[in-house]
């Protein structure tokens, strides 16, 4: 048997080669939006874009794994792993952190095998705390010692994110509607909002100026939120998401990794479903964190 195994939820975001290659298990987030579950697209976005277009007033809604959801990944992890890290989406947004917690409970004995790890953050934010346990585990780290570096690798973790549109994260109450409509006012003058996760909660945190759009805004935000780290000459690992704007993400990591040395992104991804009715078409997330 495997000494240490891994769970994280859907909302992390980890590409599928990662997954696999570290047999890495994944609990599904649901997503209820029946008004555009038939409307013509390859992902979510683009489904977010025909609703648009057809002016669907509707928005989707989101709810957390059930403990019975974690409680079944949590039984076939520990039939091949002596020992189990489960890290999930920020509790400060999500009742997923909970739902994993109420499953180790049920486990009764069994579940002291389990150790869950809330990440404060999300989508690449939070894959970047899997990659972290996966560099611990080979290093031969105890359970204890793997949880205690991750607790202490949460808040070093940090993330950064542009949205098109900020109706969509509104619609979900995961930002107020005074948030909002300043992401709206800084848009129409021509100044290009930042939000972030601070302590797992989703904040305005800067205004860029000047940027032709929302690729070179991230890159210099994240230019001048690392520049010390860099001048250090720290290794940087970041990962970048998308909401169905590859060509966007893709020109991110390339800007990153030419002109910034140091810096390693180590993946791009769709943000998943569930996340992406928050954020909507075309937002970028990245993340990065000391490697």
């Amino acid at each position: 048997m495997n000494k240490i195994g891994l769970v994280v939820d859907e909302g992390a975001d980890l590409p599928p080669e990662i997954i696999e290659k570290y047999q890495i298990a994944t609990v599904p987030v649901k997503m209820d939006w029946p008004d555009v579950e038939t409307l013509p697209g390859e992902n979510t976005f683009q489904k977010m874009r025909e609703a648009e277009k057809r002016e669907v007033k509707s928005f989707g809604k989101t709810s957390q794994p059930s403990p019975k959801d974690f409680l079944d990944v949590f039984k076939k992890q520990l039939e091949k792993f002596d020992k189990i890290i489960c890290i999930t989406l920020t509790s400060k947004l999500s009742g997923t952190y909970n739902s994993a917690c109420q499953a180790k409970n049920i486990l009764g004995p069994e579940g002291e095998r389990i150790f869950i790890v809330d990440s404060l953050s999300a989508t690449c934010g939070e894959a970047l705390l899997a990659l972290k346990a996966i560099d611990l585990t080979e290093k031969d780290e105890t359970v204890e010692e793997t949880v205690k570096g991750l607790e202490g690798f949460v808040s070093r973790t940090h993330l950064i994110a542009m949205v098109e549109d900020p109706k969509w994260i509104e619609a979900s109450g995961r930002v107020s509607h005074t948030l909002a409509n300043w992401v709206r006012r800084m848009q129409k003058m021509g100044v290009r909002p930042i939000l972030g996760v601070k302590k797992g909660l989703i904040k305005a945190i800067g205004i860029k100026a000047g940027a032709k759009d929302i690729p070179t805004a991230l890159f210099y935000t994240f230019e001048a939120r690392t520049k010390k780290l860099r001048s250090q000459r720290k290794k940087i690992r970041a990962a970048i998401t998308h909401g169905d704007d590859l060509k966007g993400a893709q020109r991110l990591k390339e800007m990153i990794e030419e002109e910034l040395e140091g810096v390693e992104v180590v993946f791009i991804n769709l943000i998943d479903d569930v996340l992406g009715i928050l954020v909507g078409p075309n937002a970028l997330v990245l993340a990065w964190a000391m490697n």
